[in-house]
């Protein structure tokens, strides 16, 4: 897909993408589904992530296809003199260059923004990094279990089933990923403003230890300290169980208390202190639920439902991952859109969940097979089809099918 097909708010910047495996290829994929040309520069090994869950065909892995839609693929040999010199001739029209390698790495394959700049003084120079490079951790690799760990979301757990495990999805990656879309959008707004590129570093560690503290800091928010820290209600936060499955419901208000226990026929609940008023419910939550969930247990999640939406409650059922595939809302505004790629046949997708009213990216194109589009990419950088076979001869790009 040529860069002047794509549509959407982002349609016309382009982006060289040297991310690999899971946070920057999930924020590079938020900008290649609002539009951005994205071209992905993997080894000649591919991106770790093609080999990872269910695959038809090797390389082409289930997490690769979810993480890649969108973008153009284009191999080359960064650790070859010449592979750097193709690198760089792409870095000369593009808007973004991203990476989430150590910066050592980059300056050994001189790559780091003093090189590509010098190219291309206007492209935003962005970099996923584990730690700021003034603390101890600089060098350090991290991946999501270590930052999990740094930022206590292990031990949170424990403190909750008594074992401590990570959360059972890439929680770190996933976050910082999208704090990453945020940043490299921020730097493209302030290139358009200023005329000026620049480099810019997010550095996981701290992006996720603002994420957990911002909550759970608590009473050490304050100097000196008025409290421990961990906010004591979401250690007691968990769906309540019905007698067929599961209710998810908010009680966020005093009024919404005192309508619960109309919907449970526990009016005189409403006068016991302990719930009155909210302060002194996150005290007592343990008897709060106690309470609650022992009535909730005797009829089934559909009664329930019924009986909260009828006294204004926010109130959900709890999905399995295989329900969620069936809901009903999901299926009534198109989340799920059944596509075919070129090599791996019938496939489903999830839709770009964003509404605009005049700049609507279209569905994203399948994710790429590996080389897919070294040949186009090299044209449009101005490489001539003897170069480019001498390249490939060389074994400084591959040429995929």
């Amino acid at each position: 897909m040529a860069m002047n097909k794509r549509q959407g708010p982002l349609a016309g910047i382009r982006v060289v993408d040297l991310t690999l495996m899971l946070l920057g290829p999930y924020a590079t994929q938020v900008l290649a589904g609002f539009g951005a040309d994205v071209v992905k520069v993997e080894p000649a090994v591919g991106d770790g992530r093609r080999s990872l869950g269910p695959a038809r065909h090797a390389g082409m892995a289930s997490q690769f296809l979810n993480m890649n839609r969108g973008k153009r693929s284009i191999v080359i040999d960064l650790k070859q003199p010449r592979g750097r010199e193709v690198l760089l001739a792409l870095c000369r029209n593009a808007d973004v260059l991203v990476h989430n390698s150590r910066r050592a790495a980059m300056a050994r394959l001189g790559l780091s923004y003093e090189d590509v700049s010098r190219v291309n003084p206007r492209i935003v120079y962005c970099a996923a990094v584990g730690f700021g490079e003034n603390g101890p951790y600089a060098s350090k690799p991290a991946y999501d279990d270590m930052i999990q760990g740094l930022c206590a979301v292990p031990a949170l757990q424990a403190r909750l089933t008594g074992t401590a495990h990570y959360a059972p999805f890439n929680l770190s990656d996933r976050i910082c990923g999208m704090v990453f879309t945020q940043t490299i959008l921020a730097a493209l707004l302030c290139r358009e403003r200023t005329g000026v590129g620049q480099s810019v570093e997010l550095p996981m560690f701290e992006t996720m230890a603002e994420f957990v503290l911002s909550e759970h800091m608590w009473g050490q928010t304050f100097v000196p300290p008025i409290d421990g820290m961990g906010a004591s209600r979401l250690f007691e936060r968990k769906p309540s169980p019905t007698r067929d499955g599961h209710l998810c419901f908010w009680i966020g208000t005093d009024a919404q208390c005192a309508s619960l226990f109309d919907a449970i026929c526990m009016p005189e609940l409403k006068a016991d202190v302990r719930f009155r008023e909210r302060a002194q419910r996150n005290r007592n939550l343990v008897d709060f639920f106690a309470l609650v969930n022992g009535v909730l247990a005797t009829k089934t999640t559909a009664e329930w439902m019924k009986r909260f939406e009828a006294h204004d409650i926010p109130v959900m059922p709890l999905h399995s991952l295989e329900s969620l595939m069936q809901d009903e809302h999901l299926k009534a505004v198109g989340f799920f859109k059944h596509t075919g790629h070129p090599s791996e046949g019938a496939m489903m997708n999830t839709a770009l969940p964003s509404k605009w009213s005049a700049t609507q990216p279209p569905d994203p194109v399948p994710a790429p097979r590996l080389g897919e589009h070294t040949v186009d990419v090299l044209r449009e950088a101005g490489f001539d089809p003897s170069e480019i076979d001498s390249l490939a001869a060389a074994g400084i790009v591959t040429c995929g099918k």
